[in-house]
């Protein structure tokens, strides 16, 4: 009962006080990987999460080895991580997440396990346009959040003092990445409602390389913003799929436009069709 107090006074700490909470490393085994380091953050805010042989195997079974991934929305890492041991040294993952606070937590997970992972973090967001944006949280501590244009925003009072940095993903990637494109096979957004806005600004990458998409369904979307996100992908050529965790043994099905509302909150994978 002590141990709840004292925790629950410092999650409202950290929802009304601004304060850097460093990451700590712990290592896990797992039974086909290997050894594996993982940062994860202190922020009492944040649910603790882990890497695990599931997560690794549903990355797998995506995309082959030596691949390159993008993870947009990133957080500290976990699933670009799992990525990262999916597609081994030989393959890349760029990350992207513009919290800077989260952001030191990915950028520590990018530097663990060199031997297994090439993976390249960036502090940015993803726009239609190059431009800086205004970052709000409803926490202090920033925990999670997002960018605007504007001063006031949905995502809460807080704001960092900073702007973000927003870079057009077609644009950057043939600046920094060129020579790699050809082997790109998967796109990972997870933008806190985003996702439509960012799909549809990458149209060219979907066009003309084709790579899986897993993006998520915001539980605040409504009805007309849902078939949205839905033809934004299969406008493609791709079919989309319900899943409900990123684990191998994961139930997915697919899904008509119909479907979008059946769930408050879920994830999709899309897939171009052959």
């Amino acid at each position: 009962m002590f141990n709840y107090f004292v925790n629950s006074f410092k999650r409202k700490m950290a929802r009304r006080y601004f304060k850097v909470y460093p990451s700590f490393v712990e290592t896990v085994d797992l039974p086909k990987t290997g050894s594996v380091q993982f940062a994860n953050w202190s922020n009492p805010l944040v649910t603790h999460k882990n890497i695990t042989q599931e997560k690794v195997d549903f990355f797998e079974r995506l995309v082959p080895k030596g691949s390159m991934c993008i993870d947009i929305g990133a957080n500290i890492g976990e699933h670009t991580v799992s990525m990262g041991l999916a597609v081994g040294k030989s393959g890349l993952v760029v990350s992207f997440d513009p919290n800077p606070m989260v952001f030191n937590v990915l950028k520590t997970n990018s530097e663990l396990n060199q031997d297994k992972t090439h993976i390249e973090p960036f502090n940015c967001a993803i726009s239609e346009e190059d431009g800086e944006f205004y970052y709000n949280s409803s926490e202090a501590s920033f925990s999670n959040g997002g960018i605007s244009t504007e001063k006031i925003n949905r995502h809460g009072k807080f704001q960092l003092e900073q702007k973000i940095k927003g870079v057009n993903l077609d644009t950057f990637l043939h600046a920094h990445f060129a020579e790699k494109l050809s082997n790109l096979r998967l796109i990972k957004v997870d933008t806190e409602g985003y996702d439509k806005e960012i799909l549809k600004s990458i149209a060219p990458i979907i066009r003309k390389y084709k790579p899986v998409i897993i993006a998520e369904c915001f539980p605040k979307l409504n009805k007309e913003e849902r078939l949205d996100l839905y033809h934004t992908i299969a406008q493609h050529g791709y079919d989309l799929y319900y899943f409900k965790d990123i684990d191998h043994a994961a139930d997915t099905h697919k899904i008509a436009p119909e479907d979008m509302e059946r769930w408050k909150h879920f994830d999709i994978c899309a897939k171009p069709r052959t």
